[in-house]
């Protein structure tokens, strides 16, 4: 009797191992996979971006910029069936996408008839914009291709606006602008301006919820939250439009910021 007792205790010891050493053979497969799930996850989120978002002063640059920001095609005109134009409006499908990005951006504008001031001078589709995202008033309403107000308003929304409730804790009310499309040529030059494109805008001035007023002209040396504010529209501009023009680059845009959405070859975008 006490051998197969002893017997008997063996088998249960034996059992008993097996069952531990199987639980355990479990337990270092569970923790395995979520070793090398963890350790996934760590790696994506360790990515780092692989396009380089530092502005650089007059650099060239393949970021996309203006329309080709805010849709993956960057509005190529065969990327749109006709069949979407509004009744009723004559323009390509390009157009007629660019007018879907402003009313997903919160733009209120309307379409002008074709304007045609000579050979350098015009706008084959231009619109009328008088309300920015944010309920941000653009006074005067601007006369601007609708790739240009895109770019704008794109620009206002996730620059402009956030910058001001960081410095000041209020919102953008205005934007005093002082020149969109306009029939001329670059100062001292006979290169016909972006503005006769209707593809630029002069702003003069920002004025805030709060009641103050943001001059653009360089400020005071002790005005240090306006010129934080400024120095943010000129480098957050470059990342918008292929020019921004501002106080201290000369004479002619002391009073002013100047942004525009030139074509120029290799990318090249003038950001002083």
């Amino acid at each position: 009797m006490p051998g197969v007792m002893r017997n008997g205790a063996a088998k249960v010891r034996a059992s008993v191992s097996h069952r531990v050493r199987t639980a355990m053979a479990v337990v270092a497969i569970g923790l395995g996979a979520l070793a090398f799930s963890s350790c996934s996850v760590m790696n994506v989120l360790s990515l780092k971006p692989t396009v380089d978002n530092q502005t650089r002063t007059s650099a060239f640059s393949s970021q996309p910029r203006g329309l080709a920001r805010l849709t993956p095609s960057g509005i190529r005109e065969a990327a749109y069936p006709f069949m979407s134009r509004p009744s009723g409006l004559d323009m390509p499908a390009s157009e007629v996408e660019c007018r879907r990005v402003l009313r997903r951006l919160g733009v209120t504008y309307r379409d002008l008839a074709p304007i045609n001031d000579g050979a350098s001078c015009g706008i084959a589709h231009p619109v009328q914009v008088s309300m920015l995202p944010g309920n941000i008033e653009m006074k005067p309403a601007a006369t601007l291709t609708c790739a240009m107000a895109a770019s704008f308003a794109s620009w206002t929304r996730e620059q402009l606006s956030p910058s001001a409730r960081w410095r000041y804790l209020s919102g953008v009310k205005t934007i005093h602008q002082g020149s969109s499309y306009s029939c001329r040529r670059i100062a001292g030059t006979s290169t016909p301006s972006e503005h006769s494109q209707g593809n630029a805008l002069d702003v003069m001035r920002i004025e805030l919820s709060n009641g103050r007023d943001i001059d653009v002209r360089k400020p005071g040396w002790f005005s240090f939250r306006q010129r934080s504010l400024l120095n943010n529209v000129r480098s957050g501009g470059c990342q918008y439009f292929t020019t921004v023009l501002g106080p201290g680059y000369n004479a002619a845009h002391a009073d002013h910021f100047h942004f525009d959405i030139k074509d120029r070859s290799n990318g090249y975008v003038a950001c002083r």
